[in-house]
């Protein structure tokens, strides 16, 4: 339980956020083993307004692969949801020689059914034991047949090039048929280990 204090009164913030809403609910979750792809096909509908995954150490086979994810409005048959989306990110190299923050218009997509990127598409994430990334993706309201489906995404890599690198992510799928699954895979080979976990907000 987690404790609030303003110097004289004591709150349990697992109360305030029952009353105020924003309580995760764990779903499901998936590890990968040299796994082509992950995709959840089931536990996305009307059930949250917002979606959450959390990534944890995702580590690719291929050096530099760049970890992307794609809806689907047919329960996984087709993921080619088309989507407009901006990103950006900030740099820092190991030796401390570069820094930067930079809009990347090779990561954004415009009116495109392409994989979006979640991880930074140039010099990806590194394929050494100790290289992966981790974050996360919010998806709200994709069960609504009114609006488009609004996601945005935060991911921190160790690349190849031994940068961290932290990348930002948002845009929308542009449908206003529900969206009821979500597939992520690297740009390239499988996605050696790391865990996915769904949890819904209300």
């Amino acid at each position: 339980m987690g404790l609030i204090s303003n110097g004289t009164t004591i709150f349990d913030n697992g109360s305030m956020a029952s009353g105020f809403g924003g309580n995760l609910n764990f779903i499901s979750k998936a590890t990968a083993s040299a796994s082509a792809s992950i995709e959840f096909t089931s536990g996305i509908d009307s059930t949250y307004k917002e979606y959450v995954f959390y990534f944890v150490n995702m580590h690719p086979a291929t050096d530099g692969a760049t970890f992307q994810f794609n809806m689907s409005t047919d329960s996984g048959s087709n993921y080619n949801v088309t989507k407009s989306t901006s990103y950006f990110y900030a740099r820092h190299i190991e030796n401390d020689t570069d820094t930067g923050l930079s809009y990347s218009t090779s990561d954004d997509l415009a009116q495109s059914t392409a994989f979006q990127n979640i991880s930074h598409g140039t010099n990806g994430i590194g394929n050494d034991n100790d290289q992966s990334g981790s974050g996360y993706l919010h998806l709200f309201n994709p069960s609504s047949t009114t609006f488009v489906k609004h996601y945005i995404s935060r991911f921190q890599e160790y690349n190849l090039n031994d940068y961290s690198l932290d990348s930002y992510s948002g845009g929308y799928g542009n449908t206003t048929s529900a969206v009821d699954a979500i597939k992520f895979q690297m740009d390239s080979g499988n996605i050696d280990a790391g865990q996915i976990l769904l949890f819904g907000v209300n």
